[in-house]
């Protein structure tokens, strides 16, 4: 019979005596050296987003005289993490005021630019190139500026990766924030991401599938299945790219990603009535929708064979061209 041994561990703020995170690991005893890796990668996974909501919490009862550049970034963060209109808005305005206290403060530079790719992606904006290249801009200038934090790396390099199309740099972004912390499921998710606009299926779901073991229980989950809908769907697999598609709506119903992947891949099984009911789904959330709008989306930072499949996936499916 082989040993196992049950790991439980908790976390407690000291200050208020608030229950944050608790868990137990079960395993077998076979080598513990690799016992204790795996212990302390899914310790980690699954602490980051508890602490960091713990710490939006302390920033939202601070009172607004006493916010200080990392209070003003949290408090964005919380405003990001409601993904509407207004509170990507709000995010920004936050952002900014935090980089008015530290001009060189990245995570709020890189925030600046995730918010107003947010806003171009789900159509909240124009997405003109004056917003595209500000965004940029700011991507880089945190990539500069926070060469020690992960997390400002990560959100950099999404930004820098889908409005310029410079992977080489985001991805060398992304490299460093995993060398930084091997853990960071925003790190994995940027890499997976990254790798679906390259047309590199495999490499991308490697990516997903990581950041889902490490934090399964992420406020950014929905996005790391949709993703994973975006891998099967530049594979060629459909019928997953599906499943993941509905997994990630039913996560997060408003998420325009899921659905555009939905649609494309219905109409590339020729499933019309459904890819065109998906697709009158998303016209509802976003009117005015077109192939000439999609390709102006991703011309940027995706392959063009993969672009490729995207607009033909939304002219079968009834998308006017203009």
């Amino acid at each position: 019979m082989r040993a196992r041994v049950r790991i439980t561990g908790q976390l407690i703020d000291t200050t208020t005596g608030t229950h944050i995170w608790a868990d137990r690991f079960d395993a077998a005893l076979d080598d513990i050296f690799e016992l204790q890796d795996q212990v302390a990668s899914s310790v980690v996974g699954a602490i980051e987003p508890k602490l960091r909501q713990s710490e939006i919490a302390r920033a939202a009862r601070k009172p607004t005289e006493s916010l200080d550049a990392y209070d003003l970034y949290l408090r964005a963060l919380a405003e990001f993490y409601k993904r509407t209109g207004s509170s990507l808005r709000q995010a920004i305005e936050l952002a900014k005021r935090a980089l008015a206290v530290d001009p060189a403060y990245a995570p709020a530079a890189a925030l600046i630019g995730w918010c107003l790719l947010e806003q171009f992606v789900q159509r909240w904006a124009s997405g003109s190139e004056v917003e595209r290249a500000n965004a940029v801009h700011l991507a880089r200038q945190a990539i500069e500026t926070g060469k020690d934090d992960p997390d400002a790396l990560a959100m950099a390099a999404t930004t820098l990766s889908w409005f310029a199309g410079d992977h080489d740099a985001a991805v060398g972004a992304v490299d460093r924030a995993l060398i930084l912390n091997p853990n960071s499921v925003h790190a994995w998710r940027a890499r997976g991401y990254m790798s679906v606009r390259q047309n590199r299926p495999e490499p991308a779901l490697d990516a997903f599938h990581r950041a889902m073991r490490l934090s399964p229980l992420d406020p950014f989950a929905f996005s790391v299945t949709a993703g994973i809908a975006a891998a099967h769907l530049a594979a060629g697999r459909y019928d997953a790219a599906i499943e993941w598609a509905d997994r990630s709506s039913r996560e997060f119903p408003r998420y325009t990603l899921s659905n555009r992947y939905k649609v494309i891949a219905l109409a590339h099984l020729g499933r019309m009535a459904e890819a065109r009911a998906a697709l009158e789904r998303e016209l509802e959330l976003h009117p005015g929708l077109s192939i000439a709008a999609v390709k102006a989306m991703y011309a940027a930072g995706y392959a063009p064979e993969l672009l490729a499949v995207f607009v033909e996936g939304y002219r079968k499916a009834g998308l006017p061209e203009e």
